[in-house]
């Protein structure tokens, strides 16, 4: 199935505007998910809205959005007030800054989407721009789903993905979490020489695609022995061993290391 947009509008560097539409990068849809069911007859929960004070269910008709500027008092806010909230970011993402990728601290990286052309004849500029932004990112702002986010766009392939970041003010600082107090300020050179050498062994292209949700798939072997009538055996779960000697763990990790390798060559 084609993937839809979720938003149209124009992607804006300096005077050039070009049509593009935005869709959403992941698939939620491939996580299983579940239904709330009346554990004695297994019938799905309906949610109703429910007026305690006018001691009835309501309909989605009568239901209006309010914000509550004190306790117990509200303002009532309609399609047609919402409406008037229009900045820029509607309609433009407006590209006002451009730094080097590697720049960004992954830390404010929230959600990705794809940007893409909108029309055939926005096609020739967007190539254009993108080829311009490679190896850089252009910070701008998008209002999607009731919010301004601010977002980081940047080559990808054939077109340029975006993504919403956090705020300063939303991440934590390190500070706050106590327990960083019980890192040491030195550590001794030759375990790091030797944590280095466990950690070399390890090293090798990344392919995101040699990785799978192992929750997921026993979730659906549970699922489906359920389904036929069969018991699910659980795995035995084997408790990580404590390390008690730092350097004797790290040397037998190279140890077991070296020993795979020899024998993966051996059956070549």
């Amino acid at each position: 199935m084609a993937a839809r947009p979720t938003w149209k509008g124009y992607l804006k560097v300096s005077l050039v505007n070009i049509p593009v539409r935005v869709f959403p990068a992941t698939d939620s849809a491939a996580s299983i998910s579940f239904n709330q069911l009346h554990g004695e007859c297994q019938t799905r929960i309906q949610q109703k809205k429910w007026c305690p004070k006018c001691e009835r269910e309501v309909t989605t008709s009568e239901v209006v959005k309010g914000y509550e500027f004190e306790k117990g008092h509200y303002v009532v806010v309609d399609e047609a007030d919402m409406a008037k909230v229009r900045p820029e970011s509607t309609r433009v993402i407006n590209l006002v800054q451009f730094t080097d990728v590697a720049e960004i601290d992954p830390i404010y990286f929230e959600r990705p989407y794809y940007l893409a052309p909108d029309g055939t004849v926005a096609g020739d500029a967007f190539a254009v721009v993108r080829e311009g932004m490679k190896g850089k990112a252009g910070i701008g702002k998008l209002a999607l789903y009731g919010r301004e986010y601010l977002v980081a766009v940047q080559p990808r392939e054939k077109g340029l993905v975006m993504f919403t970041l956090r705020q300063a003010d939303e991440i934590r600082a390190m500070s706050q979490i106590d327990e960083f107090d019980q890192v040491p300020a030195t550590v001794k050179a030759d375990e790091v020489k030797l944590a280095q050498q466990v950690i070399g062994t390890f090293e090798s292209e990344l392919d995101m695609s040699n990785y799978r949700d192992e929750y997921q798939a026993e979730l659906r072997k549970l699922i489906d022995a359920k389904v036929e009538g069969k018991e699910f055996s659980e795995p035995v779960e084997e408790a990580p061993q404590k390390v008690v000697n730092l350097m004797e763990a790290l040397r037998k990790s190279l140890d077991a290391v070296s020993a795979a390798k020899k024998a993966a060559s051996i059956d070549t």
